[in-house]
């Protein structure tokens, strides 16, 4: 919900602070920062603290960073407020999906699938909040946000205090050097680049097309809701199938969408497709990578902080692309994206199965 505050408040932060658009979504650029910053950080102290602490200092930094925005002074300090909320983000991203990915045995595929949904539905909450509130009083929203963090601090008690074993010298070494990891962190970054990538673009390209602005917002929020509906209804088909066949299907299946999304009659449709495709995505590949690198079992902040990177860096290099072959060339570009992650899964079923032999 936090994350997806900052878009809708900037008619708010403009208002307030008397920014330019791009000045307004500095906001979110330091929030992701601070993502990024945030797991990676987390993830070097993980082995001298619990996971009760982890979870309950990221708790705490993103209430103190919520309250920071709501209330700050002056925009310098609320962008200081904004990488701190993000640091508290960045863990509780870490530490959440590492925790599903190592606690619940066989059935942390398909546990990873409905936590990440809720993270959908949070995303889906957060402009509905805004638009409720006004985006002149964003800072009630931030406000809600502080709150609710600050109180889930407690409930943290019924997570274990023991503190994480470090993984071995010689495989933290090896790691820099895997295939493996080098591999996993292409498909996350790929998928999130197209995940971000329809969410900004999906609209300007309908309306490039011809249909009504009204319709092209309606279509952008019926693909996060398809994105947040997949995750719920993959979870039986992660009981079934291997998180490779899952990955396989949902690489074909966004990038045909993504293709079909040229032919303007069906476009809307087809982008729901992507979104409905790339949801398990994210959940669905941290159980793969624990099992094939089970020796390095802080690989997954590393492809957690590489998808973070890559929603930071979609957008505006897509926008390179289609500042220089147009608009309507969006889903061709996203195909080119989805498709090259098509190539990354199946270049990491080989190299697993290679290992495994």
């Amino acid at each position: 919900m936090l994350q997806a505050l900052y878009g809708p408040a900037v008619p708010g932060l403009r208002a307030e602070y008397g920014l330019s658009p791009s000045g307004a979504g500095l906001g979110l650029s330091l929030h992701f920062t601070g993502g990024v910053a945030g797991v990676l950080a987390f993830n070097t102290i993980h082995s001298r603290i619990s996971n009760r602490t982890l979870l309950a200092a990221s708790y705490g930094l993103m209430a103190a960073g919520s309250a920071g925005f709501a209330l700050a002074p002056n925009w310098p300090l609320a962008l200081a407020a904004a990488f701190l909320g993000g640091l508290g983000f960045g863990g509780i991203d870490y530490g959440l999906n590492q925790l599903f990915a190592v606690g619940f045995g066989d059935r942390s595929t398909a546990m990873l699938n409905v936590l990440n949904a809720h993270f959908g539905i949070g995303a889906v909450l957060g402009p509905a909040v805004v638009a409720w509130t006004g985006p002149e009083h964003y800072a009630y929203a931030f406000g809600g946000c502080a709150v609710l963090a600050a109180a889930l601090i407690p409930c943290t008690k019924g997570v274990g205090t023991e503190a994480t074993h470090d993984e071995p010298a010689q495989a933290s070494a090896s790691l820099g050097l895997s295939r493996v990891l080098v591999g996993f962190l292409a498909l996350y970054i790929l998928n999130v680049a197209v995940e971000a990538g329809v969410g900004g673009w999906e609209p300007t390209h309908l309306e490039t097309v011809g249909f009504s602005a009204s319709v092209a917002a309606s279509a952008t929020s019926v693909y996060w809701l398809m994105l947040t509906a997949g995750r719920f209804l993959v979870v039986p088909i992660t009981l079934k199938y291997a998180p490779e066949r899952i990955l396989t299907v949902c690489a074909a299946g966004m990038t045909a969408c993504l293709l079909l999304a040229l032919v303007k009659g069906v476009a809307p449709v087809a982008y729901a497709g992507v979104g409905l495709f790339i949801a398990p995505v994210f959940p669905t590949g941290l159980p793969w990578l624990n099992k094939a690198l089970p020796q390095a079992k802080r690989a997954g902040a590393w492809v957690i902080a590489a998808s973070m990177i890559g929603g930071v860096a979609a957008p505006p290099l897509l926008g390179v692309g289609i500042e220089a072959s147009g608009i309507h060339a969006v889903p061709l570009l996203l195909t080119v994206l989805s498709g090259a992650s098509l190539v990354a899964t199946v270049w990491l079923i080989r190299l697993t199965r290679r290992d495994i032999e």
